[in-house]
């Protein structure tokens, strides 16, 4: 039996060797997602974003517990840490907040680098989705790196976005910046036994306010995500984001919470948004994986020697790094 067939079969070794292979981009792992994809397009990808020291590992590891003891789904954790920017390597400690989940033969949890990439996720993030798509997972939480602002790729990949804030670890302009809370499906106040709970969830929700429903369109590399005619859009079926309170490392608010992503869960599937978000998803990796072939294939037909000129001629200000790539498109293409 080969690795694709052992994870359909709900294999624990076949899906480890595979998350491996996938994560390393080799030809096996490649061969593996081109076979399992037509089994997947199930699971439910919730995302976990939000600042350094929110508690989102804690938090992870208690909507798990939840979705075990109260649904007896099977869950799937991918949680992506900060690496090196000199060996790539990194900590991988979400691993070890996650320990009373060990043992139990429906959770998985994978700890992968973001190995430099930005936005929050490791370029084979949404590959190793795949995978645990297709090894029947009911549910995937997908943590990201932690990094701030910045961090919004997420909102591509999952069906339900939480952003999750806490108590005194900013200024009041935090909730009304553009960036990482727009992204938001569900705002999660954690570590609400601290002080300032109430100022923070009453800026979250005067950002709400002032915000008028709109659709979400993504910028990708410059460009809004156009994928399909334009409808008219009601603003009265658009989701408004909640605020919940939670206690994440003594259980508390994590009930309601897993009710408010019910609640996202029915509306996208009730406004049709939960097609267009998986089509928005399947766009970016396809464009992004169409954007890293070509340039590959470009570099390995452009000989070294005529890369170093150009590059040697860029650094003496003889060409400028936008003419010599239209030099180089205009000779080889």
């Amino acid at each position: 039996m080969n690795l694709s067939q052992a994870l359909l079969n709900q294999n624990r070794l076949a899906l480890t060797r595979l998350l491996t292979q996938v994560e390393n981009n080799t030809e096996q792992g490649r061969a593996a997602l081109n076979a399992l994809f037509p089994h997947t397009g199930k699971a439910h990808l919730i995302g976990v974003t939000g600042a350094p020291g929110t508690g989102k590992s804690t938090l992870v590891n208690q909507l798990a517990l939840y979705y075990r003891k109260e649904h007896d789904f099977r869950v799937a954790i991918l949680a992506v840490d900060p690496s090196s920017p000199f060996t790539g390597g990194a900590v991988l400690g979400d691993r070890v907040r996650m320990r009373d989940l060990s043992g139990d033969k429906n959770v998985f949890i994978r700890s992968m680098a973001s190995r430099g990439s930005l936005g929050g996720l490791a370029q084979s993030t949404s590959a190793m989705v795949q995978l645990f798509d297709a090894a029947n997972y009911d549910v995937i939480l997908v943590e990201t790196v932690g990094a701030g602002q910045a961090e919004v790729d997420i909102a591509k990949l999952a069906h339900t976005t939480l952003v999750v804030e806490a108590p005194g670890l900013g200024d009041d302009i935090q909730a009304i910046k553009a960036g990482i809370l727009e992204i938001a499906d569900i705002l999660v106040i954690n570590k609400a036994d601290r002080p300032g709970v109430e100022h923070t969830e009453r800026a979250l929700n005067g950002m709400l306010e002032l915000s008028h429903p709109t659709r979400r369109i993504f910028q990708h590399h410059g460009r809004s995500m156009v994928i399909e005619e334009e409808k008219v859009y009601d603003q009265q079926n658009t989701w408004i984001p909640e605020v919940k309170r939670t206690i994440a490392k003594e259980g508390y608010g994590i009930a309601e919470l897993g009710e408010a992503i019910a609640r996202h869960v029915d509306f996208l599937r009730e406004s049709d948004e939960w097609s267009r978000q998986t089509r928005t998803q399947l766009q970016v990796t396809f464009d992004t994986l169409l954007r890293e072939t070509l340039f590959n294939r470009f570099l390995d037909e452009l000989s070294p020697q005529v890369y170093a000129d150009t590059l040697s001629q860029i650094v003496k200000r003889e060409e400028s790094p936008w003419g010599a790539v239209e030099s180089l498109l205009k000779t080889f293409l």
